[in-house]
């Protein structure tokens, strides 16, 4: 049926009333023509804004603006990424209709012939990026960690099964504040870090995710995965150029000191992407007891820096891992390393992770509060 005019109400009101009690028809095509942000000229001319809007000004289509602060995790990854693709053609990006979302409209101004947009067909995005990857650039694949579950049979099969080096820049993971459970980034480290031969690294910092740019852009044996968080850094001051990290390997933060406490193994925490602040926090807390623990960013959920989580095992008498997943994550590949090194006999493992189920809209601090990951 159609196409018909989805702005007018009194028709389309009437054909999905008789549709809906029409007998015997079988499966029914509507095919209904809209206009985004119809009938307000501010949105009908933003393409890509005015989905969800903070507090503005209904004449002018103005958005009220938050009291400036540190730079985005979304900002530093584009910063990198556009300095980079000066003195390196080989770069090219991939979005799926979300380019100021992820960053990736100041890569387009720049680089115009080097940016695709394939609007929202996330599948085609990566198998994409994967034939690109077989013509020797390097592409980075820019999707939000909950839209790139809808393309899971295509990392898998066109990208990863074939060991091909597309960058999956994975925008938003962790909980995200007003976007609520639909858009949180919950599960990306449980779905990735099962398949053979990928990389996957989160910062813990924006200084962490310069550097883990940079180090995306030259890495080239293979599938990585670099996740990142909604909303602001911590306000560190950045470099203008991020160094390469080593692939595969953490880093102690913050050493144990001499404890008083009943532990007198030791208690280490071990995180993994931005929940590091929070542990750092905790770990003030604990001292403030008489635990002061170490504190280590695991940077990698894979590899593992399983020389890393070897020397917290066997120098604490707990081991803590936090993210900001799901079960079956980060936690759970320590836990089956400890379990195989029979390291999980001696230390009293506990990973903390997102509850089990889903969690609501809210400020992304009041859901991390909820979640139990706060400090």
């Amino acid at each position: 049926v159609g196409p018909v005019d989805g702005h007018d109400m009194n028709q389309l009101v009437h054909i999905l009333r008789n549709l809906r009690d029409a007998e015997d028809v079988g499966p029914v095509l509507l095919h209904v023509i809209t206009e985004k942000g119809h009938g307000y000229s501010p949105a009908e001319s933003a393409g890509d804004k005015y989905h969800a809007v903070s507090k503005f000004n209904v004449v002018t289509g103005e958005q009220k603006k938050g009291p400036s602060g540190p730079p985005s995790y979304t900002s530093v990854f584009a910063r990198e990424l556009v300095r980079q693709a000066a003195t390196d053609d080989k770069i090219v990006t991939i979005t799926a209709a979300m380019p100021s979302g992820t960053g990736l409209d100041k890569f387009a101004r720049a680089y115009p012939d080097r940016f695709f947009d394939v609007g929202i067909a996330e599948q085609h995005a990566v198998t994409f990026a994967a034939g690109m990857a077989t013509e020797g650039l390097r592409p980075f694949c820019a999707i939000y960690s909950t839209f790139l579950q809808r393309a899971y049979d295509q990392v898998m099969h066109d990208v990863v099964l074939q060991k091909l080096p597309v960058r999956f820049a994975i925008d938003r993971a962790g909980l995200v504040g007003a976007d609520g459970a639909t858009h949180a980034g919950s599960f990306d480290i449980a779905y990735l870090g099962c398949l053979p031969g990928i990389t996957l690294m989160a910062p813990s910092d924006e200084l962490e995710l310069l550097n883990m740019t940079a180090t995306a852009i030259a890495f080239d044996e293979g599938p990585l995965g670099l996740r990142y968080p909604r909303g602001a850094g911590l306000g560190l001051d950045l470099p203008a150029a991020g160094q390469i990290i080593e692939i595969g390997r953490g880093r102690i933060v913050r050493e144990m000191a001499r404890q008083s406490g009943p532990e007198q193994g030791g208690i280490a925490i071990l995180s993994l992407g931005p929940r590091l602040a929070d542990a750092l926090k905790a770990a003030d807390m604990l001292t403030a007891q008489g635990l002061s623990p170490t504190v280590a960013d695991a940077r990698f959920a894979k590899p593992l820096d399983t020389a890393l989580i070897e020397q917290l095992a066997r120098n604490h008498a707990v081991l803590i891992t936090i993210e900001e997943g799901s079960v079956g994550g980060f936690g759970s590949f320590v836990m089956t390393h400890l379990a195989k090194t029979g390291l999980l006999d001696r230390v009293r493992f506990r990973p903390m992770t997102l509850p089990d189920r889903f969690i609501d809209h809210n400020s992304q601090e009041a859901q991390y509060h909820e979640a139990g990951l706060d400090a």
